[in-house]
């Protein structure tokens, strides 16, 4: 597969299909978490952890927009 039909085949399993839309409104809930800010060394450890999480709803994200057309970096003037 070209990295163009991953990126099409993210978005017609998490945009297009209804119950794929459904999962991954559930990943957020679940796995989109802000930093910890209060906790010493425990809290780092603990954004660490979230940040682990939060790669993988990144990388969904990312194949959907690039199937949409968005870039992935925006360009600078």
């Amino acid at each position: 597969m070209t990295p163009e039909q991953i990126d099409a085949m993210f978005k017609r399993v998490f945009e297009e299909h209804h119950e794929g839309r459904l999962v991954l409104e559930l990943l957020v809930q679940r796995f989109s978490r802000n930093a910890v800010t209060v906790g010493g060394i425990d809290a780092i450890l603990r954004t660490y952890q979230q940040s682990g999480h939060r790669e993988v709803l990144d990388h969904i994200l990312l194949r959907i927009n690039r199937a949409n057309g968005v870039q992935d970096q925006p360009e600078e003037e």
